[in-house]
């Protein structure tokens, strides 16, 4: 067994709102957030007393403990603040993808039992198809403004008392983002109030920030990395975040440049940006301190091209997973010039790890032996929402989850991934569920049966990749119609992006693909 360097931190037994904005109060007129667009400028004080306002209108309008609150909208200054009000109105957050079709988010909104949306008018029709798919939904909210709808800016006048609830930090949810987890079709992942707030101090030892720190934060609120390392983890000791709504290159660059970010939180394809893009070179980017890099593998090669680019210190990286609140592994901001190319750092505070074979999964392995990676901490998820079976298949008996990577350990505690068992595509750092496009492929009345495994493009980046069984009675079906036909179906990241016809789809004898064979041919 492998356990953390650092010292192990006691549970944080608070509300995520009080575990980060309990020192509101003492940052005070210290700015919390900027819009990277525009400039507008949220202070600390400002943040813990809109959300509060807010949290009394949400509870005036009929938002109850064990309510769920489905948070719809691409990163904007007031996605903090819709996040705390709602956890200190006694709801749980699910983050749902901007760009999820109508149909995504309306499953979403069904299996959550989300009563309540906050989105913003761009997004309304979406919402509002959604809200009429799903069934349930007592109101829609938008963060801006839209007829026919209370916005966020009107309910901060709201003379309604602020909500006093009892939260049992331990069991009451906090946070319900989605993942496919290892495999299948995406699930609530039900993170408590404890487990966010115990991640955040498990990782302060290995990355220090504070006042004076500027994040940019681009990758998005809604994915559980940009949650707790653009979001939570700045905003609880004092750091400024700066919020872009999408990455554009540009204006990324400009943002570093204006803003005098410090550090950087990303995923490989913006590293990839940073390391050849020639608009790099009209920017001065001389403040960034450090940039870390999560979400997806991160090719050591490309690593090391853009720090040299940026005259920075070898990049860091980071592992973990939406089960485990994420993070479970990042490259200290005080070892990067020392930690071996590649790794995806050391444990962090009170975090164990176990390596075991994948031939015999009883079997535990030491230092230099490739296995699955199994992690145990106060960071483990509570559980899939109504998916017993799912759970138990994830974290075992001793309270082990099995995360489906394999992964290897040298001698000074450093983790290095080098594949993964488990059938998710991650495609730029968003998960893909093969299952969940298979059964869309099967809907085709051309295609007889279907197979998805994720290849790597010339970019680097892991794509899905569709193998097609054509009807007898559709002889003539293009792959151009396939990839069209499940393009309007998904959100743009979910796009196969490839297709290979053939004779028939590999499987076993219980019926399971063997994706295997397919990658060995690929």
């Amino acid at each position: 067994m492998f356990r953390s360097e650092y010292a192990d931190v006691p549970p944080v037994e608070l509300p995520i709102h009080e575990a980060v904005l309990g020192r509101a109060a003492e940052f005070g007129d210290a700015p919390a957030l900027i819009d990277g667009t525009d400039g507008t400028t949220l202070t600390y004080e400002q943040v813990d007393r809109f959300h509060r306002r807010i949290a009394a209108a949400l509870a005036e309008a009929g938002v109850r403990k064990g309510d769920v609150l489905a948070l719809h909208s691409p990163n904007t200054i007031s996605f903090p603040i819709a996040f705390y009000a709602a956890t200190r109105a006694g709801a749980a957050v699910t983050t749902v993808h901007p760009l999820a079709t109508a149909e995504e988010f309306a499953k979403q909104v069904r299996d959550s039992a989300a009563r309540w949306i906050v989105t913003i008018s761009p997004l309304l029709d979406i919402a509002r198809r959604a809200a009429e798919l799903a069934g349930g939904v007592r109101e829609i909210f938008v963060c801006d403004s839209a007829p026919g709808h209370r916005s966020l800016i009107d309910m901060l006048a709201s003379a309604a008392p602020e909500p006093r609830i009892a939260i049992d930090p331990v069991s009451d949810v906090a946070a319900l983002p989605y993942s496919s987890g290892t495999t299948g079709t995406p699930k609530g992942v039900m993170l408590t109030h404890r487990q966010i707030a115990t991640n955040l101090a498990q990782l302060e030892p290995a990355i220090t920030a504070g006042p004076g720190d500027r994040i940019l934060a681009v990758l998005p609120f809604f994915h559980i990395y940009g949650l707790t390392a653009l979001m939570n983890a700045p905003l609880r000791v004092g750091a400024t975040v700066v919020v872009l709504p999408r990455f554009d290159l540009e204006q990324f660059l400009a943002a570093i440049q204006n803003h005098r970010i410090t550090g950087l939180y990303v995923a490989p394809p913006i590293v990839l940006a940073l390391a050849k893009h020639p608009a790099v070179t009209r920017y001065d980017l001389s403040s960034l301190k450090y940039v870390i890099s999560a979400a997806a593998p991160l090719d050591a090669n490309l690593a090391a091209a853009c720090s040299r680019r940026l005259n920075l210190p070898p990049l860091g990286q980071a592992y973990g997973m939406t089960e485990l609140s994420p993070g479970t592994h990042v490259v200290p901001l005080d070892a990067m010039a020392d930690a071996p190319p590649g790794t995806v750092g050391r444990l962090i505070a009170g975090t164990e790890m176990r390596i075991v074979s994948l031939d015999d999964p009883g079997k535990d392995l030491g230092t230099g032996e490739a296995g699955e990676i199994l992690i145990r901490g106060p960071q483990v998820m509570k559980g899939y929402l109504g998916r017993p079976d799912d759970t138990a298949a994830m974290i075992d008996a001793e309270g082990w989850l099995h995360t489906g990577d394999v992964g290897c350990v040298d001698g000074d505690g450093w983790l290095f991934v080098v594949d993964r068992v488990k059938e998710l595509i991650k495609y730029k750092g968003f998960q893909v569920a093969p299952a969940e496009l298979e059964a869309l492929l099967l809907t085709h009345p051309g295609i007889a049966d279907a197979a998805v495994i994720g290849v790597y493009n010339e970019d680097g980046n892991e794509i899905p990749r569709a193998y097609v069984v054509r009807q007898p009675t559709a002889p003539d079906l293009t792959e151009n119609e396939i990839m069209m036909y499940v393009a309007e179906r998904v959100a743009p990241y979910k796009r196969v992006r490839q297709v290979t016809f053939i004779e028939g789809v590999p499987r076993a004898a219980s019926g399971k693909i063997l994706r295997r064979r397919l990658r060995e041919g690929a």
